[in-house]
């Protein structure tokens, strides 16, 4: 077991950058393709991973002094702090059982395309360690290692019906056929859903509001390097800059808001060759189904609309953090809410007015499952030796992956020690699931 679990560590330790791309040669290969075409088109993604973290990191840089200093100007004082997800990585990973879920993954995967239970092959095995953090959240709170797998395995089940849910809007969202996005932070759709349906029923609200309708009603006011420049220097301004600290900080969003759709296309160079031949090759296997690559959420950044959304949330993120009574978490590594703004992209189908309107009303679930789950993370980074906590003190993840499912299933463990109101939620989230199927079922003959 031992010696299973440092393989598992090792092929994971490579990274998506190195991993992904491995994989990625290793199916076209699989699929028939030419060495040649998979190994171009596997060290393609490679790049465009590396090329899409290093413009992300660009943007963390600037945009997180930023909202440091928006937290000196309000004197917030709160004491669990956002550390963002990789510190939660490193705790999952500490989890002495945590190798399991790696084989369970592929092996759910594998038996509900056997079975017709999913048409997503999930490639994007490097993000196992978002099953592991929900199975140690289980742990931590029913005490139970059974527990902890059969919750990390609906997960698995979950992630890979919700990617077939969704592939066509990702799809047509991205321009790259026969991929989807099984990853976990997709999840928190499930909660957006209802409200999304509100909201189109309102006059004005239902219409393609995308970043390119904006363009053509304002002009260069919806381009991308114009929209970055005013939102970054308005937050700069709001952050106690000087002038030219805040039109710096403008300029540099702007140049991001720029690159990001071009090092996006690079994603479309890369998968659409081996997605062409995967699906010609599962047909040939299995006549009649149509099959999905499932990757990670950078598929999804070069929709500009998700950048805007994101960079408008850090400042109204901070003032809930201000204002909400209850909450302790200070926003700081999650402060760019990827895993709020990637579902609202995918849900609302790039409608960026429903996306902020959206994004506003849901930023409290984050900070107040960030407050509920704080204790109990911090416990884990005690426990595993991960990190050490002074006293007083706590830590979590302000913008965690689909907070609603991990409290909720975390919760629901609980009950083998008497402790039904997780049961309760648990009814309540199967609700908004059903629903949520039934609106994809819908949309889905549409697109």
């Amino acid at each position: 077991m031992e010696l299973l679990q440092s393989i598992v560590n090792a092929v994971l330790g490579l990274g998506s950058q190195i991993f992904l791309p491995v994989v990625m040669i290793l199916v076209g290969l699989l699929v028939k393709m030419k060495f040649k075409d998979a190994f171009s088109a596997g060290l393609t993604l490679g790049v465009a991973f590396v090329g899409m973290g290093a413009i992300i990191g660009f943007m963390f840089g600037f945009i997180s002094p930023a909202a440091e200093a928006l937290v000196n100007n309000t004197g917030i004082q709160l004491n669990a702090i956002d550390v963002g997800w990789s510190p939660l990585a490193s705790i999952a990973w500490a989890w002495p059982y945590a190798f399991i879920l790696f084989p369970i993954q592929i092996v759910v995967n594998m038996a509900m395309i056997a079975l017709n239970k999913t048409n997503t092959l999930n490639v994007d095995l490097w993000n196992v360690w978002n099953k592991i953090l929900t199975a140690v959240m289980v742990v931590a709170v029913s005490g139970s290692v059974v527990a902890a797998m059969v919750v990390g395995t609906i997960q698995v089940i979950f992630e890979l019906w919700n990617a077939d849910l969704t592939q066509k809007q990702v799809q047509k969202t991205t321009g790259i056929p026969g991929v989807s996005v099984p990853h976990s932070m997709m999840m928190f759709a499930v909660v957006l859903n209802p409200f999304n349906k509100i909201l189109e029923k309102i006059p004005g609200l239902n219409a393609n509001i995308d970043a390119q309708t904006l363009k053509d009603k304002i002009g260069i006011f919806a381009e991308n390097h114009v929209m970055g420049f005013i939102i970054g220097t308005l937050i700069g301004f709001a952050a106690g800059y000087q002038p030219v600290a805040a039109v710096n900080l403008g300029i540099s969003t702007g140049t991001a808001l720029t690159l990001f759709p071009m090092v996006a296309k690079l994603f479309m160079v890369a998968l659409s060759p081996i997605s062409d031949a995967a699906g010609e090759f599962m047909k040939s296997k299995f006549p009649g189904r149509e099959f999905y690559i499932g990757l990670d959420w950078p598929i999804l950044a070069g929709s500009p609309e998700l950048w805007v959304t994101a960079v408008i949330l850090v400042p109204v993120m901070l003032v809930f953090a201000l204002i909400l009574p209850g909450n302790n978490v200070l926003p700081m590594g999650g402060i760019v809410n990827i895993c709020l703004v990637a579902p609202l992209l995918i849900i609302t189908g790039g409608n960026i007015v429903r996306m902020i309107i959206l994004g506003v009303l849901s930023t409290p679930v984050f900070l107040y499952v960030g407050t509920l789950l704080a204790p109990t993370i911090t416990e884990l980074a005690r426990s595993t030796g991960t990190y050490d906590v002074p006293a007083g003190q706590m830590i979590s993840w302000a913008g965690m992956e689909m907070p609603v499912f991990r409290y909720v299933f975390s919760q629901a463990s609980d009950v083998i020690n008497g402790n039904f109101i997780g049961l309760i939620l648990l009814a309540v989230w199967g609700g908004l699931w059903f629903l949520y199927v039934k609106e994809w079922k819908e949309r889905n003959k549409a697109l």
